[in-house]
């Protein structure tokens, strides 16, 4: 038996045979063409049918699986009309005198390892899409075909996988992922977790053909593969999987039930989605509303900001997608670890202190405007809060009610029909917790980013993994700042949630609970479960 680690995406047991997805190493030729005119046909050519193709899997993905998670073929489409991407691959055959395969490898390759290299969570996963489309165009222009068959029960080993891949599996035969990369942010991860497979990322295990076939064994909770497991192994597994079922079970029979304890005090169990191809997640573990919409991955991996548009159709699909359940959309969160090429930031020495969110806004404002009429347009489609990311001050809040309340106005006077809006704000800095009182008099709710709020008070980076054992979420000094911000808002008679990933520990639910938090808001895959915790609490 060989045993392997890894970070676990999604928690479970599983077995399968080991089933190792290895890409074709092409071999492009590196030589001169003779006529770039000719190659640049054909590369046009082999990315219309690489279009094509997509468009065929998207079409399956959604008969299949449901409209929301197909959107993620799209992410892939967009790549190939990526205005950089087809500048260099032009450059390198008209200019270069490359071959048209050579150049799609070489500047795929550049712009996955640019991916790869950024901090930022969702950039960086963007790395596998753009070497899984360029692997697409050089393997039709050397007329090369994959296939990604299973036959019998499965766990998929890769060195990573993209949506594309993972959407041609038999998901019937897939009993688990385990890739060396990728994180818990890429969309193989978000489609492991809507399928509810366990998996993991960033596995350290190697890829050889000998495992092809073999016995294995994957555990969730621990982040562990084991190769050929032996009885004593697969025993404890077998166990552990039936308590997972049993539990499954359970937590099935929470669907529909609502949220109170035992003594009936009603808490609002809120789901955190990334964009519009989350909520289908947010639905089907039957959340009650959604508790922070992070608009600002509209902004990321793109040449501009998204306009007004392009927002209202977002923000409008997931309020009549919620059907009068509240969505409460925080407004851009970029900066520190989430990067915009276009907006042209400074490089700092400390991003997280830096210039961000809220701060930006201030500084472009046509930004902010756009953003927030866009918000408000779709108000009138469902039940829709705005928040604002980074508050630590009572003037920067009355700036943005200043400016929504402007923006109402002018849409009001273009004859654009509005909602009723809630303003909140994040707390996530120690400045707003211990002004709690004060901001409470002036937002409309409160909503903890512990996640931030936990680095600033302990002064530690959380994108540093040398730091990780220093980063205690149960430190006495953030709960103080806690409860003092829940206290500040119920004495000022404005409700109080958390957004961060504190409300899905299992530790803390009762904790936040008994200090009187309205609403908790975790990743869709929790509900149930916190769901249930909230339930057995007296």
């Amino acid at each position: 038996m060989k045993v392997y680690a890894g970070k676990g995406v999604f928690p479970g047991i599983a077995f399968g045979a080991a089933w190792l997805l290895k890409r074709q190493e092409f071999v492009v030729d590196e030589s001169s063409s003779v006529s770039p005119e000719a190659e640049w046909a054909l590369f046009q050519a082999a990315k219309k049918r690489t279009d094509e193709e997509l468009a065929a899997i998207y079409e399956k993905t959604k008969a299949e699986i449901g409209e929301e998670d197909a959107n993620i073929i799209d992410v892939q489409r967009m790549i190939l009309e990526d205005g950089d991407f087809l500048e260099a691959v032009e450059d390198l055959i008209k200019n270069e005198s490359c071959r048209a395969a050579h150049a799609v490898a070489k500047a795929g390759k550049q712009f996955a390892d640019f991916f790869a290299g950024l901090e930022d969570p969702y950039m960086k996963a963007r790395s596998a899409d753009m070497a899984d489309v360029s692997h697409r165009i050089v393997g039709l222009l050397l007329d090369r075909r994959e296939s990604f068959t299973l036959h019998e029960p499965s766990v998929v080993v890769a060195d990573d996988l993209s949506p594309s891949e993972t959407l041609q599996l038999d998901k019937k035969l897939i009993r688990a992922f385990v890739t060396r990369r990728g994180s818990t942010n890429s969309h193989t991860a978000i489609l492991a977790r809507t399928f509810k497979i366990p998996s993991l990322v960033q596995a350290e295990i190697p890829l050889d053909d000998d495992m092809d076939g073999k016995a294995m064994a994957v555990d969730g909770h621990k982040g562990a593969v084991y190769l050929e497991p032996d009885e004593e192994t697969r025993n404890r597994l077998e166990t552990l999987q039936g308590r997972d079922e049993e539990e499954r079970r359970g937590l099935e029979r929470m669907r529909g039930l609502p949220t109170v304890t035992g003594s009936g005090r009603k808490v609002e169990l809120f789901a955190n989605i990334g964009g519009v191809e989350d909520m289908t997640a947010a639905l089907n573990e039957d959340a009650e509303g959604i508790g922070l919409f992070r608009s600002e991955f509209l902004y990321l991996g793109r040449e501009g900001p998204p306009g007004e548009e392009e927002q209202f159709n977002a923000y409008r699909g997931v309020a009549e997608g919620m059907a009068g359940r509240k969505v409460v959309i925080r407004t851009m969160d970029i900066g520190a670890d989430k990067q915009a090429d276009w907006l042209g930031l400074e490089e700092e020495a400390n991003p997280a202190l830096g210039y961000r969110a809220i701060r930006i806004c201030f500084d472009r404002p046509d930004l902010f405007r756009t953003q927030l009429r866009a918000i408000y347009r779709a108000s009138s489609f469902g039940t829709i809060a705005v928040m604002f990311p980074m508050i630590s001050s009572l003037w920067e809040l009355r700036l943005c009610r200043k400016t929504a309340e402007e923006v109402r106005q002018e849409l009001s006077g273009e004859g654009i029909k509005t909602g009723d809006v809630e303003m909140g704000i994040m707390i996530e800095t120690p400045a707003a917790a211990l002004c709690a009182g004060e901001l409470a008099r002036e937002a409309d709710f409160f909503s903890v980013g512990t996640n931030d709020l936990t680095q600033y008070t302990l002064a530690i980076d959380r994108q540093n993994e040398k730091l990780g054992r220093f980063m205690d979420t149960h430190h006495p000094a953030l709960l103080r700042l806690l409860e003092m911000t829940v206290e500040g808002a119920h004495k000022a008679g404005i409700w109080a949630g958390i957004c961060g990933e504190l409300a899905a520990d299992p530790e803390m639910t009762g904790t936040l609970v008994e200090m009187g938090y309205d609403e908790l808001s975790v990743s869709p895959a929790f509900i149930l479960g916190t769901r249930k915790r909230i339930r057995e609490m007296q």
